[in-house]
């Protein structure tokens, strides 16, 4: 594929804004999730189970 026909189909030089436009929302998608369980204190998943964990934990503690 040559420069002649890239510049045939203009539609081409819009391909690396698409990219970047993708890989902006994906960066505010995550960054924003982050900052809305900060404000809302909602706990993480990694730290939902790890409270699970030590409830399952405790209760077989108190059953011996």
């Amino acid at each position: 594929m040559g420069v002649e026909q890239v510049m045939e189909n203009p539609l081409w030089l819009l391909l690396p804004w698409a990219v970047f436009a993708v890989a902006a929302g994906i960066k505010f998608w995550r960054l924003n999730s982050l900052f809305r369980k900060q404000l809302l204190g909602i706990p993480s998943r990694t730290e939902r189970l790890r409270q699970m964990l030590e409830r399952i934990w405790e209760r077989d503690h108190q059953l011996r």
